[in-house]
């Protein structure tokens, strides 16, 4: 008998072991959850439209953040310098993919070396062509480990120019607010040259900072300039609001590339659909979460187009707003 009751008992002990150690091998087993990279040169309360979309994106492809993904955020605030320290931060943690914004993505590709097999995959939303940047080989076939979404359309610069133009036919010369350290670059050279074919004399308006923004508004009048072009930039974008508000107050016939602008007091806006461009990064990144390669996906073009126009904005600058074009704009603003 006391040797049966050891038995059973040693029986007991074990089977009690195996089950008190079920749940910690079962967690073991259970797969983990994948850590994306987020890098952009503005803040996350400038940056909500880009969230949202890049939250629908995701889910489009099975994946929801807090549940089967993890995103690391780094916001450099508007502080371009800062942008290489937190790409670098993004590689030494590896990720498993980089989504960046604007010029975040040229961080991103620096933070690696050149040639890495390893190279953590980069997903861009750019306002520059990558092919002459040099992020992809080309649009069809990016090859390495960089692809994404570019708002750069050839005429999108000289198709504002032109509708800039079509409210203030008068104007003989045009400002174009450019970032100088940023993104911009490619279209303010755009707009240049199609404005010297029209014989019309455009002015680089340079603004890094809120306060360079106010200072070019300034210029504007002081120069009497017809107009400016806000060429894409993703620090502008985070300035809209006050753009709208500047163009406003200084009574210069303005084109932007928000919403955000006219409906802070902005003439018209004109741009890719941001939205769109943003939701394509986030499906493309969970592409790559599922095992796709970057160069295997093509560098995707805009296809869908914001136009909005503010008629009490024109009221006040005393323009009309010729019935085409009002016919044309997705929004009018009264």
């Amino acid at each position: 008998m006391g040797e049966r009751t050891q038995i059973r008992r040693r029986e007991f002990i074990s089977l009690l072991a195996g089950a008190t150690a079920w749940p910690f091998a079962a967690r073991a087993q259970q797969p983990s959850v994948p850590v994306a990279g987020f890098l952009s040169p503005i803040a996350a309360a400038d940056a909500t439209l880009f969230l949202e979309a890049n939250r629908q994106g995701l889910k489009e492809t099975g994946f929801v953040e807090g549940q089967n993904l993890k995103i690391e955020y780094r916001w450099a605030e508007g502080h371009y310098d800062r942008l290489p320290g937190l790409a670098a931060e993004l590689v030494k943690m590896r990720v498993a993919v980089i989504t960046t914004m604007g010029d975040g993505v040229y961080a991103a590709k620096a933070a690696q070396p050149e040639g890495n097999r390893d190279a953590i995959p980069i997903v861009f939303g750019l306002g520059d062509d990558p092919v002459v940047t040099g992020l992809v080989a080309s649009l069809n076939r990016p090859g390495g480990h960089i692809t994404g979404a570019t708002s750069f359309g050839h005429g999108l610069g000289p198709k504002k120019l032109e509708l800039l133009r079509e409210l203030v036919p008068a104007a003989k010369i045009f400002g174009v607010l450019i970032n100088p350290t940023q993104t911009g670059r490619m279209e303010g050279r755009d707009i240049e040259q199609s404005a010297r074919s029209l014989g019309i004399e455009t002015r680089t308006l340079n603004a890094s900072s809120t306060v360079q923004i106010e200072e070019a508004f300034a210029t504007a009048t002081r120069e009497r300039i017809g107009g400016i072009i806000i060429t894409v930039d993703t620090f502008l974008y985070s300035e809209s609001p006050k753009l709208g508000l500047l163009a406003a107050r200084y009574a210069v016939p303005t084109i932007g590339s928000l919403r955000s602008f006219t409906a802070a007091g902005g003439l018209i806006n004109f741009n890719a659909n941001l939205r769109d461009i943003q939701r394509q990064v986030a499906i493309y990144t969970g592409r790559i979460l599922k095992g796709e390669k970057p160069a295997d996906l093509p560098v995707i073009l805009p296809t869908k187009y914001d136009l909005v126009i503010n008629l009490n904005a024109a009221k006040a600058l005393k323009l009309e707003v010729p019935p085409p074009l009002l016919a044309l704009a997705d929004e009018v603003i009264e």
